[in-house]
């Protein structure tokens, strides 16, 4: 009998919003990776991109709105319809309310789309979320892993 992978045992650890939150307090206490992430903010809407590196473990904060995901890569995740694997290009819808984890099998890119009429970031935020304070891009004091270099870029 094979032993267990992580990519074995994340679907199960990913079945509600509570089991994910547990999933999330352990993770915090482990080093964190820099998920690099990008903001734009055009005509009501806002684009949140994160670049998820192969092998990283995560979770996202609790939405408050509706929003649409665009996936590209190879990850294992938390949708509205159950845990699947999306690999290549996806457009997925997400309710409010959810709260997703993933593991990316292949370095993946995630960017999430809201409708809102903020033009401030923190605001857009704010309005995206009552988990701010868990959003890398709010959290100070962090020391994060060395992100591996893509194909491409320099060491």
């Amino acid at each position: 009998m094979q032993p267990a992978t992580i990519e074995d045992v994340v679907p199960s650890l990913m079945a509600s919003p509570e089991s994910v939150r547990e999933l999330e307090t352990y993770m915090l206490s482990m080093p964190q990776v820099d998920l690099e992430t990008s903001h734009l903010v055009h005509g009501r809407m806002y684009a949140r991109t994160i670049l998820i590196p192969a092998g990283t473990l995560l979770t996202g904060a609790e939405t408050k709105c509706d929003n649409i995901c665009v996936v590209v890569g190879d990850i294992t995740v938390t949708t509205d319809d159950g845990t699947v694997r999306l690999t290549g290009h996806h457009v997925i819808p997400a309710r409010a309310g959810f709260k997703r984890a993933g593991i990316a099998h292949a370095d993946t890119w995630w960017t999430t789309l809201i409708q809102t009429d903020e033009a401030d970031v923190s605001a857009i935020e704010r309005q995206m979320t009552d988990e701010v304070e868990l959003l890398q891009t709010n959290r100070s004091g962090i020391e994060y892993q060395h992100k591996p270099a893509l194909k491409g870029e320099p060491t």
